[in-house]
């Protein structure tokens, strides 16, 4: 656990994990900005899966000369105060019938598309992020990476879902405390499905694929697009 909070704990300012993010803010702000010019005005963002922490770590001076309002949609409220111009609404971000298409200038996401649960419900994440904006910053974790981020261990996610369920059970790995019942332990391991360079280009297949690296592999796939149709 100790080792995980120094690598990847987002909740930990100092964490390898958090300084990679950091890292990738300038990608963002490009695309914030290429689209806020492109449109020429403040931009409406919708971060499927967002959280206020997140945006916290945006540059204060983006958000104000280029963003008009960002909506955080989640399952469960994670983001109970918002500051402006931050805001939350609850909903599933694989289905959104409530939101018109084309109702923000850009849709971003973090970490999210490996959560929402099997192939097609990705493929429903995806249709619903390109229905909502011609824009996007969608960014997942690459399966080829050695290193899980949830879980903290090297290959942990190569393994058979079984023996990945068994090491639930005798260990808490990453944020989570060691499962109790193999019913809690099967729900996290099936809870995260990380995807690789040709699935993220299936389900997007009008983006730009960035390659997010580390120690010159590929930690990270981030899903970009800025133009017109």
């Amino acid at each position: 656990m100790r080792l995980y909070r120094r690598l990847l704990d987002y909740d930990d300012p100092k964490s390898l994990g958090v300084r990679l993010r950091r890292r990738r803010l300038p990608l963002l702000t490009s695309t914030i900005e290429t689209v806020a010019q492109r449109i020429g005005r403040k931009i409406r963002i919708v971060d499927l899966g967002g959280t206020a922490s997140y945006w916290r770590m945006v540059p204060p001076n983006l958000l104000a000369s280029h963003v008009a309002s960002v909506v955080l949609i989640n399952l469960v409220e994670t983001s109970p105060t918002c500051p402006a111009p931050l805001s939350y609404l609850r909903g599933d971000v694989c289905s959104l019938p409530d939101l018109a298409d084309d109702s923000f200038d850009l849709v971003h996401s973090n970490s999210v598309i490996e959560h929402v649960g099997d192939w097609q419900r990705m493929k429903r994440f995806a249709a619903e992020a390109r229905r909502l904006s011609l824009s996007h910053f969608i960014q997942s974790p690459n399966f080829w990476f050695p290193i899980e981020p949830h879980f903290g261990l090297p290959f942990f996610h190569w393994l058979p879902e079984q023996i990945r369920a068994r090491l639930c059970l005798r260990f808490g790995l990453g944020h989570s405390r060691r499962s109790t019942t193999l019913d809690a332990a099967m729900i996290r391991v099936q809870g995260i499905r990380l995807l690789d360079r040709l699935q993220m280009a299936a389900l997007f297949p009008d983006s730009y694929i960035h390659r997010e690296r580390l120690f010159g592999l590929t930690k990270s796939l981030i899903a970009v697009r800025t133009g017109q149709p």
